[in-house]
């Protein structure tokens, strides 16, 4: 009991936690959760929610404990050697899961268990229909040597997207430039040039250096008048983990091809014409086709107003800058030229005003005056990294509610982009009620020298997004794991309380309680605040068509049975950019390479969920707009009927509960200014 991952505590001990105690911790769990389940199903018994299923999630919560925090480490403090064990414990893990989900004994117990419905509630007997629903895309009906084949292709695949992932981390990790003169670095602003000198001393060289850290690209490809230096970024960026990177070590084209060639070989298997029909039996759109004509309904809108955009950033890179041939690295730079022209305004400008610690406390007290929570920080806990640090939420009366980290800085040995994952949910136990613990990360800019941590607004915004994710797993009231939290919501659901947070960040109140300029305190200047919101939907729809763009491609993607062919790839979305896209990227551009969502994120033919759950999560927003923001009873009938229920019932059934209808996709239009047609 040494080994820190089995004990029974209520957080994990991350400074104690060593790659040598992965796999015994595993083969203790997994060994005792088949041993139990064994003679469970060998006893002639008839099952019981009480004699099958609470024991089952307790042997699901105590493999959770033990694996979570080295997934968590893999992704945050990454290293070789925890790396390696990861990997190679991949497939334990995918072989113990595909061997519950084609339990025949063991689905035959849960299908007489739904039957008979007895004593079960209506959190439980959802519980079971999602476990049927999994067995059933486990292949628990397929003839043994089928479920072989299915077996040896889940434990493939979870090799795969981790390669990905660990593909894209080492080569973003692997390139970076060295500038030794300010002159090169011409038009930065002072935070992105002394970020460049922070990275440059901690690689002990002299100068400037630039890396693919998104802070550091964002702070070149926004600012830098150096044409040369964002072309050169843009391509060590776009290149990444492809054939055209910096090391063919990393190349993901092999790996990309087997995971669409063994996600359409399942898919097959289990029945379905390819893996986009596979992926949506658990979502709330009901076929590809809804989705596909849902998103070109959205570009057919959006397309006009981003074409128009986009011309008149030609035009004003033309008579401006004197940029005739407007390219890719070019865009970016282009638009916050033009939008200081046309606003008088720059991102830059809000940094001061968002320290990140006022930010925090900002986004708490919201979270308090809406769901009627408190949170506290607990500097008491083991943590991974002294960025990271860890909060308590309570109950008004202060009894405990949940618990969550936050790491919220781009740094080397982690993963980039921003996610919520969880150490343990809500679990109403024999020996009392486990809480949930959530996960909150983030990749902003770091505190440079002796100046605290200052974000851009953007940065704000993603925060808020993860904290949506947060709270939909910790303000949960569901006793039972499979429907706890964000467990057991439809995919294209999961992201209705994450959008919805965003909407906050741009209300002038809150503004008022996020801000407040890290040396004197004052908060944001009505002046500054009407620049920000009169260029708020400076160029929505090109941003619209970029997200469209994405997500048709990982729909058209997932839906072509020979998408894992040689040059398929680039054929579909080359077809998808033709369609939708306005700024039409280089051919060396590889984006897909490092397209971590779709290849190793659970987002396979599910990226549209972001757009899909924008209509529900705008709709919702729209309702505290009309009935007032801070009205005590739309706060708690969101808490009630979206957060606190979890996966209990049908994301729909949730969303009506609370709006008193269908969603309808006018809110999302008017919030992203594409209302009438151009």
């Amino acid at each position: 009991m040494d080994n820190p991952l089995l004990q029974e505590q209520e957080l994990p001990a991350f400074s104690q936690i060593r790659p040598e105690h992965i796999e015994p911790a595993l083969d203790e769990v997994l060994s005792a959760n088949r041993a139990w389940l064994e003679k469970r199903l060998a006893k002639d018994e008839a099952p019981t929610w009480e004699n099958l299923v609470y024991p089952m999630d307790e042997g699901g919560r105590r493999l959770n404990r033990a694996w979570s925090p080295v997934s968590h480490l893999n992704a945050v403090a990454n290293s070789e050697e925890l790396r390696e064990i990861y990997n190679k414990s991949l497939p334990r893990l995918s072989d113990y899961y595909t061997e519950l989900g084609q339990n025949q004994a063991l689905y035959q117990a849960i299908k007489q268990m739904r039957e008979a419905g007895i004593g079960l509630n209506q959190a439980q007997l959802k519980a079971l229909d999602n476990s049927l629903l999994s067995f059933e895309l486990s292949g628990v009906a397929l003839p043994e040597t089928q479920k072989q084949r299915y077996r040896e292709i889940n434990q493939a695949l979870s090799q795969l997207t981790s390669r990905f992932s660990d593909n894209v981390l080492d080569a973003t990790n692997g390139w970076h430039k060295v500038i030794e003169t300010e002159s090169e670095l011409k038009g930065m602003t002072e935070s992105g040039l002394a970020m460049a000198k922070q990275a440059a001393e901690q690689r002990d060289v002299n100068g400037w250096v630039i890396t693919l850290n998104f802070p550091s690209y964002f702070s070149v490809m926004a600012y830098a008048d150096n044409r040369a230096l964002r072309e050169a970024l843009y391509r060590a960026y776009t290149t990444r983990a492809s054939e055209l990177g910096a090391d063919p070590k990393w190349d993901n084209t092999p790996v990309m091809q087997d995971i669409l060639r063994l996600r359409q070989e399942e898919a097959e298997l289990l029945g379905y014409k390819n893996y986009a029909e596979l992926s949506l039996a658990t979502k709330m759109a009901t076929n590809t086709e809804e989705v596909t004509a849902f998103l070109e309904n959205l570009a057919e809108r959006s397309k006009p107003f981003a074409e128009k955009e986009f011309a008149e950033l030609k035009q004003f890179a033309r008579e401006q800058l004197g940029i005739d041939d407007l390219q890719a690295w070019d865009v970016t730079y282009a638009s916050e030229k033009m939008k200081q022209t046309l606003f008088a305004f720059t991102e830059e400008e809000l940094k001061p005003y968002f320290p990140v610690n006022r930010v925090i406390q900002g986004l708490f007290s919201l979270v308090e005056r809406l769901f009627s929570v408190k949170i506290e920080k607990d500097n008491s806990v083991d943590l991974w990294h002294p960025d990271a640090s860890f909060y308590r939420v309570l109950n008004l009366d202060g009894t405990p509610r949940a618990a969550f980290y936050l790491d919220l800085y781009a740094r080397q040995h982690k993963r980039g982009g921003a996610w919520m994952d969880d150490f343990c949910g809500r679990f109403k136990r024999e020996s009392g009620l486990q809480l949930p613990v959530a996960y909150m990360t983030c990749n902003g800019t770091p505190p440079i020298g002796e100046q605290p941590a200052l974000f851009t607004h953007d940065e704000v915004v993603t925060l808020f997004h993860e904290f949506g994710h947060g709270l939909h797993h910790m303000l949960t009231l569901m006793d039972y794991p499979d429907v706890a939290g964000i467990h057991g919501v439809e995919w294209d659901a999961v992201e209705l309380p994450s959008q919805f947070m965003e909407n906050w960040c741009w209300e002038r109140e809150v503004l008022n309680m996020l801000s407040g300029h890290w040396q004197t305190g004052e908060p944001l200047p009505d002046e500054l605040y009407a620049k920000m919101q009169a260029a708020r939907h400076f160029q929505t729809a090109m941003g619209m068509v970029r997200q469209l763009e994405f997500a048709l491609f990982d729909m058209r993607l997932h839906m072509d049975p020979k998408a894992s062919e040689a040059g398929r790839l680039q054929y579909i979305q080359q077809q998808v950019r033709d369609q939708v896209a306005v700024v039409k990227p280089p051919a060396f551009n590889r984006m897909a390479h490092s397209f971590t969502h779709i290849f190793a994120g659970g987002y396979a033919a599910g990226y549209y969920s972001y757009k899909w759950a924008e209509v529900l999560s705008a709709d919702a927003y729209a309702r505290f707009e009309e009935e007032g923001l801070f009205n005590p009873n739309i706060g708690t009938d969101f808490l009630t009927h979206i957060l606190q229920v979890g996966g209990s019932r049908p994301a729909m059934d949730s969303f009506v509960a609370f709006r008193g209808r269908k969603p309808e996709i006018d809110a999302l239009l008017r919030h992203s200014g594409l209302v009438e047609a151009a």
